[in-house]
């Protein structure tokens, strides 16, 4: 199997509200979001490609339009955390790529160690 993967970046605020009283994370934060989108393909198309890169040109738009210098408590539905971000993400994805049968996974990090990743059906 072929796997490629794209990056973005978006930056947003969040609170974890769920968090005990004292965690940091409950406080109001920011990050510098990164979300890769991967693609997979057993066998590549007559180019030599799982796909043209330009496929995700439009996931780069989602995110900036639906994410970008947002509160995500202000735009998801229940916590903001990265594993929902990630899910949101993956179904956005799954609706609306042309390429949607590549779809892999959607792997979204807060920080350059943390990170989750959503593959889709059940775990």
């Amino acid at each position: 199997m072929h796997v490629i993967a794209k990056r973005f970046r978006f930056s947003a605020s969040h609170r974890l509200e769920l968090l005990p009283e004292g965690h940091p994370c409950r406080r109001l934060h920011g990050h510098n979001y990164t979300v890769e989108i991967q693609l997979a393909a057993d066998e590549l198309d007559d180019v030599g490609f799982v796909t043209d890169f330009r496929e995700l040109d439009v996931v780069r738009d989602f995110l900036r339009d639906s994410f970008d210098h947002r509160h995500l408590n202000d735009v998801l539905d229940g916590p903001p955390t990265s594993e929902r971000l990630a899910q949101v993400i993956h179904a956005w994805c799954a609706a609306h790529l042309r390429v949607a049968p590549l779809l892999y996974a959607v792997r979204v990090a807060e920080t350059d160690s943390t990170w989750a990743e959503y593959r889709g059906g059940s775990a």
